[in-house]
This record gives structure tokens, C-alpha cells and sequence, in this order.
């Protein structure tokens, strides 16, 4: 048996060669549309304002399970960060740490890390209320435009909608395509 020290130090020297392999994703969020959207993201990321032509990057940790990012339409926000949004609201909030109410159109993702599958979609089962593109950048061009979409889960075991892509991927969410 190895002692105390030297299984201390072949731990550290695991948990950096994964950290290597593993990156953040970087998602680019673009606003296509002719109007301002508020794009929301958790569990990281938050909300914010983007007028049209804006973008907004985000890195999402390995490791991520249940992402989701979707815009929020009609918003209108205090100097706090209090207020509402007409459709994907959440609780309020300018930075969502919960989910949107519907109707909302969901980009869905897990990122595995440290060269794991991801696995992202686009979801319009708690309704729609923005076109969108989902990319991963090693994988299709997921496309949105209308309530009854065909890349979009429509249903909850609608599982064929479901996209693999190499882990260490960046993705990109545009809203009016």
C-alpha cells in the first residue's frame, strides 16, 4: 500500500489530467429578431437584455447536466433586476435562476467533459414563442420556426430529438434564424 503522501499527490496528478481534458463550453447567444429578446440560462448564466444584432457568451462548466437557455419576450426590468416578461418568465427575475414559464422555446443540454458525449436539443413541449437555431459545433444545425417544428421535442418521449455531440464542443443559439 502506498503511503498517505504519495496516494495524496497520484490523486492530484488524476484530478489534473482531467481537468485538462475538460473545458468549458462556450455558448454564443445571438438575437436575430427585430425586437429586443432577454435570453435566460441556468443553472449558469442568468438573463440578460439583447437588442437585435446582440450577443451574449457564456461558458458552461463540464460536467453540466439539465442546461437550458430560452428568450423572454415583453420584458420590462426595474434598476434591481425586478420585473416581468410576457412569455419565459421566471419568477421576475432579469437573472433566472429558475426555469421560464410558458410558452417558451428550450434549447436543452448536458456537457460531459473531458471528451464525454454532450447531448443538446431544442424542446417546444411548454409551448413556443421565439424561432431558433441550436449548433454544436461538431454536430447539425437544429432549426425552430414554428409551434409544431420537426427538430423539436414535441412530446416527452419524443427522444429521437435528442443530438450527441463530441464533448469539448461550443455551441451557438440564435433566435430568429
Amino acid at each position: 500500500m502506498a503511503p498517505p503522501a504519495a496516494s495524496s499527490v497520484l490523486f492530484l496528478l488524476l484530478a489534473a489530467a482531467f481537468a485538462a481534458g475538460a473545458r468549458a463550453a462556450t455558448f454564443t447567444i445571438k438575437n436575430n429578431c427585430s425586437y429586443t429578446v432577454w435570453p435566460a440560462a441556468t443553472p449558469v448564466g442568468g438573463g440578460r437584455q439583447l437588442n437585435p444584432g446582440q450577443t451574449w457568451t457564456l461558458e458552461v462548466p463540464p460536467g453540466t447536466k439539465s442546461g437550458r437557455i430560452w428568450g423572454r419576450t415583453g420584458c420590462s426590468f426595474n434598476g434591481a433586476g425586478r420585473g416581468r416578461c410576457a412569455t419565459g418568465d421566471c419568477a421576475g427575475a432579469l437573472s433566472c435562476t429558475l426555469s421560464g414559464q410558458p410558452p417558451l422555446t428550450l434549447a436543452e443540454f448536458t456537457i460531459g467533459g473531458g471528451g464525454a458525449n454532450d447531448y443538446y436539443d431544442i424542446s417546444v413541449i411548454d409551448g413556443y414563442n421565439l424561432p431558433m437555431d441550436f449548433s454544436c459545433s461538431n454536430g447539425i444545425n437544429l432549426h425552430c420556426g414554428e409551434p409544431r417544428c420537426r427538430d423539436a421535442y414535441l412530446f416527452p418521449s419524443d427522444n429521437s430529438k435528442n443530438h450527441g455531440c463530441r464533448g469539448n464542443s461550443n455551441y451557438k443559439v440564435t433566435f430568429c434564424p
